[in-house]
Parts: structure tokens; C-alpha cells; sequence
């Protein structure tokens, strides 16, 4: 008797289990925001939402459009009045940090551990900009692109041990192209470039190493020039070296003068226009990057460069231990600083997602295109009086980004505000090994 009293509300709950699943069909819905999403030419109020396991790190963007039901999420962010954009991509860092006192940026104090320092500002891609070389990027690898939840990708340096000062970067000897494609080939899910930096001599051998390696494996340069008296015309880098998706980094900076010594800038200080040949070298597919750092940004040159049209490609930060606490401070802040030179909305946040994207042939990232991975930035902007420095003055703007929550692979991994409902899942929702709130600690993926 006890069976037949209960068999009908045992064949309920089969019937209905599904029809609960199912009312929960994302893992994240993303309410009311603005999304720009330049790949998609997406400019406009509208939903997201993401599907993947809650807390998990493999989420996928499921579907934008203008109303998406709240309940079919797990989690629910409440972006109106917010912008939403592809997860942020910083192609120039250094984050190989480490206990060596001698090593510089390479291992050494100089560096900085990614998680820290990423989310915070809406980025949750990043490259790691030549602090590696081939002799030293497997225990970059092993310390820090396999345990960071940020996305870890590297230049490595022609320089065999990498960024770790001038006893090495000024060695031709430590320049070898074959290792360096080899280890590159060796990882092609992490090396994404070869990177040439800080060398100073009147030499083009170290550019010519860099090329050759980028060459045997299939990869673009970026170039990162020192000094030299006199200087390395920029005009036969950009026109008669460089290819078509190679990279000039520090593209605003330089000595900004005209005595033709330590490194050439791309704005003629007499003229106060930028030199034709580097807007001949960006129609050819020179890559400019802003690469700010502590000093190698000018007011001098990207004010007038700006004025004129002149746009950088890719914005980036050169974040180290220094950079960190100056002029530069964060992607947040260069983005914000561009805006208060001239650069729309719109075209600051493609120089920060689906152009970098591009610049690393990874375009799978920087986009909310569906089944993207579900990196998603969300944005602030503040109205109000604000200051911008470099080493050669100051600037106000009248608005700043600020990131009120970063997901990265469909987890929620930063919020300024509390703006996701619930703000932690309860523990039946979470996967198991999962710490609350999604914390866990997954390897890290490209």
C-alpha cells in the first residue's frame, strides 16, 4: 500500500526534476549593461549570458541580446548604467616574479604575481613582454603561467636569459635564434611572440636575431628599442625590417627631440606632426603599442599624435613593481588617459580587447562572439575632474573607467560592489573541490 500511496508523487518529481534544471539554463546573466564588443560591432544596451558550470573556468558566452530572462541564470549581475566588454588584454607586462635579487624583471623583485594585479582592472588575458628568455621560460612557466588564474601568454626574449639587465641584454652572444624557436615551437600555447629589448649600440644584429627567430617559428616580434649614439632610424625598423603584424612598442615615447641620439620618437618635435614614414608603417600592418611604463610614455608625443589621428593599435600597461605606483598605475588608468586625449569610448576599449587579440593570433579571445570563452569586463565610467601624468607634465579628463567586475572562464573572479546575485553560490551549486564564491584554484588554460 505504502508504494502505491507513493508512486505518483515519485513519477511528480521525475516529471518536474528536468522543468527545474531546465529554468536555470545559464550559469551567469549580465542585466541592462552598454556592451561594446568591436569585433561583433556590437555598440548598445544589451544582456549576456554565459553558460558553463557554476564556480567552474571553461564558461562560454551562450547569447547576447536585448532581454534575457533573469531567472534563467544562476548568477545575475546587475550592469545597468555599466559598460560591457570583451575581458580586457594586456600585451605588455612583466610578471615573471621571483626570489633572484640579480635578475631584474627576470625572476627577480622586479616582477609581479598576475592575479593581483589583473582582475582588479577588468583584464583577465595577459603577455608577459620578453621578461623570459629560452633558458629560463620553462620556471616561468612552471611558477607562474600554471598557477595564475589570469591567462598567461609570453614574448620571450632573443635574449636567452631573458630580462636580467644589462650583462645580458647587451650580449650578442646570448642572442640565438634557433633556441629561442625551438623553445617557442616546443610551447605554442604559451609563446606567442619573440620580444627585443633594451639593447644599446648602434647594431641592427640583435633586431636581425629577433626576426630570424620569429621567422623559424612563426610568430611576430615585438620591438623594445634602447639607446644608441647615433640613434636606429626608426624609418629602415618600420620599413625595411619589420613585417606586417610585428610590434613597436613604447610607441610614444623616445627622446622626443631632434639631436638624432638615444631613441627616436615618431613625432617631429619641429613640426609637432608624426613623421610620415610611421604612418606609412602602420597602413603596411606595423602594430603600434603604447607599452606606458615608468618613462616610456610622453605627453609630447601622444597628445599630437592623437590630434592628428594617429591611434595606437594596442594600448598596454608595462606594469612592473615601478610602473605600478607612477604615472602609469593600471589599464584602467592609460585607457582613461587616452579618452582624455581624444580617443572615443569605443575605440579605446578595441585597442584593449579584440585588437590585442588579433596582435597575438588569439582571436578567439577579445570578443563576446558566441561560444567565445567567457571573459567579460565590467565597466564604470565616472564623470568628474580627473589628472593623467607622464614624465613630461599633466593632463585633465573629465571621465575614468573603473572596473566594478571582471569574470574570467565564466566565473565571477572580481567585484567592486557586490553587484551579482547571489554574491556566493549556495555549496550544492558548486563543483566539488570548489572553495565559496568560485575561488578555487584551476591550472591555467590559453
Amino acid at each position: 500500500m505504502r508504494l502505491r500511496t507513493f508512486l505518483p508523487f515519485l513519477l511528480l518529481l521525475f516529471l518536474v526534476k528536468p522543468a527545474l534544471s531546465q529554468q536555470k539554463k545559464y550559469s551567469i546573466v549580465i542585466k541592462g549593461g552598454h556592451v561594446i564588443d568591436p569585433k561583433n560591432n556590437i555598440d548598445a544596451i544589451m544582456d549576456v549570458a554565459i553558460e558553463g558550470t557554476p564556480g567552474g573556468t571553461d564558461g562560454k558566452i551562450a547569447l547576447v541580446a536585448k532581454n534575457i530572462d533573469k531567472n534563467l541564470g544562476e548568477q545575475v549581475v546587475d550592469a545597468k548604467g555599466l559598460y560591457v566588454t570583451p575581458g580586457i588584454i594586456d600585451i605588455h607586462v612583466h610578471y615573471f616574479w621571483g626570489t633572484d635579487l640579480a635578475g631584474t624583471y627576470r625572476n627577480g623583485p622586479n616582477g609581479l604575481q598576475p592575479d593581483g594585479f589583473t582582475f582588479r582592472s577588468g583584464v583577465t588575458t595577459v603577455v608577459d613582454a620578453g621578461s623570459s628568455g629560452w633558458k629560463t621560460f620553462e620556471t616561468f612557466k612552471k611558477q607562474t603561467i600554471d598557477l595564475s588564474k589570469t591567462r598567461v601568454f609570453a614574448m620571450l626574449n632573443i635574449v636567452g636569459e631573458g630580462m636580467a639587465g644589462g650583462k645580458f641584454e647587451n650580449s650578442l652572444e646570448e642572442m640565438d635564434p634557433a633556441k629561442t624557436a625551438e623553445m617557442a615551437k616546443k610551447y605554442p600555447d604559451n609563446i606567442v611572440g619573440v620580444k627585443l629589448a633594451h639593447f644599446n649600440g648602434h647594431d641592427w644584429t640583435p633586431t636581425e636575431r629577433a626576426l630570424e627567430a620569429g621567422k623559424l617559428a612563426n610568430i611576430p616580434i615585438m620591438v623594445d628599442f634602447g639607446g644608441s649614439n647615433p640613434v636606429l632610424p626608426l624609418e629602415e625598423l618600420y620599413l625595411k625590417r619589420l613585417r606586417p603584424g610585428d610590434i613597436y612598442t613604447h610607441c610614444f615615447g623616445g627622446n622626443s627631440n631632434n639631436s638624432g641620439r638615444g631613441r627616436e620618437s615618431i613625432v617631429d618635435t619641429e613640426t609637432n606632426k608624426v613623421k610620415p614614414y610611421a604612418i606609412e608603417a602602420q597602413k603596411k600592418g606595423v602594430i603600434f603599442d603604447v607599452g606606458f611604463g615608468g618613462a616610456s610614455f610622453l605627453l609630447a608625443q601622444g597628445q599630437p599624435a592623437l590630434k592628428q589621428g594617429f591611434f595606437p593599435n594596442s594600448i598596454s600597461t608595462d606594469q612592473h613593481t615601478s610602473s605600478m605606483n607612477g604615472a602609469m598605475k593600471d589599464m584602467n588608468n592609460i585607457m582613461s588617459m587616452f579618452m582624455a586625449m581624444g580617443m572615443d569610448l569605443k575605440g579605446v576599449i578595441a585597442a584593449s580587447t579584440w585588437h590585442p587579440a588579433k596582435e597575438i593570433r588569439h582571436e578567439e579571445l577579445g570578443n563576446l562572439s558566441v561560444g567565445a570563452p567567457a571573459d567579460v569586463a565590467v565597466l564604470n565610467v565616472r564623470d568628474g575632474k580627473f589628472g593623467f601624468y607622464a614624465r613630461d607634465g599633466k593632463i585633465e579628463g573629465k571621465k575614468r573607467l573603473e572596473t566594478e567586475l571582471t569574470i574570467k572562464g565564466g566565473s565571477v573572479v572580481y567585484t567592486l560592489n557586490a553587484l551579482v546575485d547571489p554574491i556566493n553560490l549556495p555549496p550544492r551549486e558548486r563543483p566539488a573541490g570548489a572553495r565559496q564564491g568560485g575561488d578555487q584554484q584551476p591550472a591555467n588554460r590559453p
